[in-house]
């Protein structure tokens, strides 16, 4: 996946996240820690909406980390803002 590629699904997945975000009232960083550390739904209609949010949140840290790697490589090669914007823009 190419950087380009990595920054789209960063904003794709970031709007994603929002609309949890904005319907259960809590930062998708915030719910997460309660999903893995086992808690459960307080509900059971949003059973569903909870394993897509975590699995959402999963990728979206994949996405970051991937692209954290991608800039540090363009930098080690060169340590200038213009050539990441120039590898987003390819």
């Amino acid at each position: 996946m190419d950087l380009s590629a990595i920054v789209q699904d960063i904003h794709r997945l970031n709007h994603q996240l929002e609309l949890f975000e904005r319907k259960y009232g809590v930062m998708s960083y915030t719910f997460y820690e309660s999903y893995i550390s086992g808690e459960e739904p307080g509900n059971d209609a949003w059973v569903l909406d909870f394993e897509k949010w975590a699995g959402l949140y999963e990728v979206w840290r994949d996405r970051q980390q991937a692209y954290e790697d991608a800039v540090q490589h363009i930098r080690e090669e060169q340590p200038s803002l213009s050539k990441v914007i120039q590898a987003v823009a390819a």
